[in-house]
């Protein structure tokens, strides 16, 4: 087998799918890609079990068919060392010898029978259903979500992002208990209702590659397993096994407490105050007023405390309010509105957070964090 492939693509794609492959491999094959030449193209695969990415590089000059697994590290290591040039993959199926011949030299690996490498999952098609999503609306639902997912060994299904489809629309949940995301759309659509708990590494995964999608991407699952595929790339992974909980239930309806705040006021305010709040805590207390909030931190261990005003509507009874302002300061990041929204009902509910204006119709964002003890 011999083909030629730009250094930079080649490069470009084998880190993007690079990052499925575990460190802690139980088949040693999984230390390699799995490169496969058919049809003037070249297939790119790394998987750990859990998840398989693979992407396909068209050629424009090519001999020969078969595949066959490289060493991962040792090849990306050098392809970031060439500037862009196109080399020569010269692929000895019979003594499994690789050679790369580039402007001015020559590189030489040895690979494995790509006959040993594992078989990419296929989904059950009497079970299969199947989605249409733009790449961008994907991408946003897991940025919106990810960051409250949980590292809960006892419930893994609080480790993942919820996805539900029907008629109505789709959401994507996220919680680790403390905090909530609920991020829907009323434009992507199913004929029937479903859903499944996506693991957080493939939708890391998916994080990564989507800024490069501009078009629908086309998903598929079963009770197992998902299938995403884009245009470069294509992704299947084994789901969470398990009931998400009912999160409803935990969303307060009934909140006249209304506080409509700049985003970035309180953000930097937050990161300022925090400094003097107890460490293990992280303890911050809002103060609500008609016009303002007073947030405030201490830690009487060490005698420092700071408090700093901030302009702000408020609308409801005046009342002080505890929350992690890690946790506060990640739902702030992850809003992109101008302006939020801090709805409550009393200080020893949840607090919701929702933004003031919104990208599209279709969009409603709705971020809960559990409050904390406050001593007066």
């Amino acid at each position: 087998m011999k083909f030629v492939v730009s250094s930079t693509e080649l490069l470009s794609r084998l880190q993007s799918i690079s990052r499925v492959i575990s460190s802690k491999n139980t088949l040693p094959i999984l230390d390699n890609f799995l490169f496969e030449i058919f049809d003037e193209s070249l297939l790119v695969t790394a998987s750990d079990l859990e998840s398989t990415m693979r992407t396909r590089i068209a050629l424009e000059n090519v001999e020969g068919e078969g595949k066959i697994a490289v060493e991962a590290k040792r090849l990306t290591d050098i392809l970031k060392e060439f500037p862009e040039q196109p080399l020569i993959f010269e692929i000895n199926l019979e003594t499994m010898s690789v050679d790369i011949l580039s402007e001015n030299g020559k590189y030489s690996v040895v690979g494995q029978n790509g006959n040993e490498y594992p078989n990419m999952p296929q989904l059950e098609e009497a079970t299969t259903i199947s989605v249409d999503i733009k790449g961008d609306i994907l991408l946003k639902g897991i940025s919106k979500t990810i960051f409250a997912t949980a590292d809960d060994d006892l419930r893994p299904v609080m480790n993942g992002i919820f996805l539900s489809f029907g008629q109505s629309g789709t959401q994507f949940v996220a919680s680790d208990a403390h905090k909530l995301v609920r991020f829907k759309r009323s434009d992507i659509t199913a004929s029937a209702d479903a859903s499944f708990i996506l693991p957080k590494k493939p939708a890391n995964l998916l994080k990564n590659i989507l800024p490069k999608e501009d078009g629908e991407i086309k998903l598929q699952f079963d009770n197992k397993n998902a299938h995403f595929t884009m245009s470069d790339y294509e992704m299947i992974c084994r789901l969470v096994e398990g009931q998400y909980p009912n999160f409803e239930t935990v969303i307060p309806t009934d909140n006249p407490n209304k506080l409509t705040i700049n985003r970035l006021d309180l953000a930097t305010t937050l990161k300022r105050v925090s400094l003097f709040s107890n460490q293990a805590s992280n303890l911050i207390k809002l103060e609500l007023a008609s016009s303002q909030v007073t947030v405030s931190a201490q830690d009487i261990d060490f005698s420092i405390s700071a408090y700093e005003r901030v302009n702000a509507q408020y609308e409801g009874e005046e009342m002080g309010i505890g929350f992690k302002s890690a946790f506060l300061l990640e739902i702030l990041q992850a809003i992109e509105s101008e302006n939020v929204v801090l709805e409550m009902s009393d200080p020893s509910r949840p607090g919701i957070v929702l933004p003031l204006e919104k990208e599209s119709e279709a969009e409603d964002e709705l971020m809960l964090l559990m409050p904390m003890m406050i001593n007066d």
